[in-house]
């Protein structure tokens, strides 16, 4: 580059933040997986501990804004056994799924259209000749 300077993009986190269609895939899985947990957490509402109820509102919250996609993913499957050992499992088709999306999720990212993309993605950062 001209003057001496040189330019590195930096990625972190994540190795890809996809737009277009696989990123809004990527959104409506997010969403699939917030809105089971918040129904999950409703339905057993008055069999368990407020705090569950609450954790599951904030974590649903927090994948729909695809913040910290990964680490929610993995609490949230925490909060979904815990739901599951204290009510039961209604449908263990249900529960497969869930467990399932809540893998991939982990394993995918939040996609293009999230928080952790606007945070953790592509960066162009330049370095001052020595």
């Amino acid at each position: 580059m001209a003057d001496g300077y040189t330019l590195c993009v930096v990625q972190r986190l994540f190795s890809t933040f996809p737009p277009g269609w696989p990123g809004v895939g990527l959104l409506f899985l997010r969403s699939s997986v917030a809105t089971a947990l918040l129904f999950e957490s409703a339905y057993c509402r008055s069999a368990s501990p407020g705090w569950i109820h609450t954790a599951g509102i904030l974590l649903s919250i927090a994948l729909l804004a695809g913040y910290l996609t990964p680490i929610v993913a993995a609490i949230c499957l925490f909060v979904h056994v815990l739901i599951w050992c204290r009510i039961g499992v209604g449908s263990a088709a249900f529960a497969i799924i869930v467990f399932l999306d809540l893998i991939a999720l982990a394993l995918l990212g939040p996609g293009g259209y999230s928080v952790d993309a606007s945070r953790f993605g592509r960066h162009v950062i330049v370095i001052p000749p020595p």
